[in-house]
């Protein structure tokens, strides 16, 4: 799957994840899928084999590896279920939060039991108000002696009811990013509520829900970061989002592929195998070809990262962007070459198109990882 030179620690957790999609998550993709069952017990399972905590100081029970680490585990991860996947992703991004930004305090009371997911985490910055700008949400948080009082709510919250724990970006000062704190509220805080579950097209092996907090009170020792310090702190965990979600597309896009291939050697039409179709094999050439591409740059981008480049957030986009776009491209024509076939459940090639759509919008939409690029480029950067 690899086409960068990854050194034998890094096959290894490749391994470790491909093997653990492989028995563990991919035999019941598509029953999760039809029951909207979150499967919790699984993810504590890979958690167990340091997948909750990948990027985490070891000293909390983290795994403390990098990002490219973590992309070749959510694409192996996403060859069983990209819902899956990403949401273990989501809360890999809470955690890392926390380590990065909270106190020592906060690292001890909340990370030991986040790294084996007996405490899981979701991140909350989108309003019903706030999406694409997500500077202008309107969630305030009021001090009031040692207690902060959060009334605000979030939107498309991947695991809310079920998460326990909830990154929430809200308003502590005067208007745009400055004014923005991050703040840990606990799922049985006084105030806090749940809308229903969202009836969505795909990712339906993960509840989403409106957060609602009216009144919600919070201890004030639970914001992380300094005051005005949550939109930065948001920002920067979107950063490694993106290339998760990238990693999810890729491995979504990748099973789709191999069952398209797989499908081909099988069917028959007119005589003779869909794979001696020299049509459908120049449309597989260029789905493995872009998938190798898209690979080569959200990896590159990984290692930019990791390393603390400059041009690091304009990489994360650019791969986010390419990714997600090949991933869904590739599953729609894996979907196309099984015909009719596609269309139905049993053969699992709709579920990832239905799946991978979202990552063209979650994590910012690939419309603003365009302007990210751009307004890196023209105010100065190499291009």
């Amino acid at each position: 799957m690899s086409q960068f030179e990854l050194n034998e620690e890094q096959c290894a957790i490749q391994e470790m994840a491909q093997d653990f999609a492989r028995d563990k998550i991919a035999p019941f993709a598509l029953e999760w899928d039809e029951k909207e069952h979150f499967p919790v017990d699984v993810m504590r399972e890979a958690a167990a084999l340091g997948m909750g905590g990948i990027y985490v100081r070891d000293d909390v029970g983290g795994t403390g590896l990098g990002r490219l680490d973590a992309a070749l585990i959510f694409e192996a991860l996403s060859t069983g279920c990209p819902a899956v996947s990403a949401f273990i992703s989501i809360h890999n991004m809470a955690s890392w939060m926390i380590d990065r930004f909270g106190t020592e305090k906060q690292r001890q009371k909340w990370l030991p039991s986040m790294m084996t997911m007996d405490l899981i985490a979701s991140y909350c910055l989108t309003e019903p108000s706030a999406g694409s700008d997500a500077a202008a949400l309107k969630t305030k948080a009021v001090r009031d002696g040692d207690e902060f009082v959060l009334n605000g709510s979030k939107q498309f919250i991947s695991g809310a009811g079920t998460s326990d724990l909830y990154l929430v970006m809200a308003r502590t000062g005067g208007d745009g990013a400055g004014g923005v704190s991050c703040f840990l509220v606990p799922k049985d805080a006084p105030g806090v509520s749940f809308g229903a579950n969202e009836k969505k097209m795909g990712w339906k092996a993960q509840p989403t829900r409106t957060v609602i907090m009216e009144d919600a009170r919070i201890p004030a020792e639970n914001m992380i970061g300094e005051e005005g310090q949550g939109f930065k702190i948001a920002m920067m965990g979107l950063d490694g989002g993106r290339l998760n979600i990238g990693a999810c597309s890729l491995g979504g896009a990748q099973s789709a592929l191999d069952k398209a291939v797989a499908y081909m050697g099988e069917r028959k039409a007119f005589g003779k195998s869909l794979a001696q179709f020299q049509g459908l094999q120049f449309k597989v050439a260029d789905m493995a070809t872009e998938l190798a591409a898209a690979r080569t740059l959200l990896y590159t981008a990984a290692t930019k990262l990791d390393a603390k480049t400059h041009d690091a957030t304009r990489w994360c986009a650019m791969a986010k962007r390419f990714a997600t776009d090949t991933g869904f491209e590739v599953a729609n024509e894996a979907l196309q070459i099984h015909g009719g076939y596609g269309y139905l459940a049993d053969y699992g090639v709709e579920k990832i198109v239905r799946d991978l759509r979202v990552h063209q919008i979650l994590e910012g939409t690939n419309e603003i990882m365009r302007l990210i690029i751009s307004r890196d480029i023209l105010k100065g950067g190499a291009a």
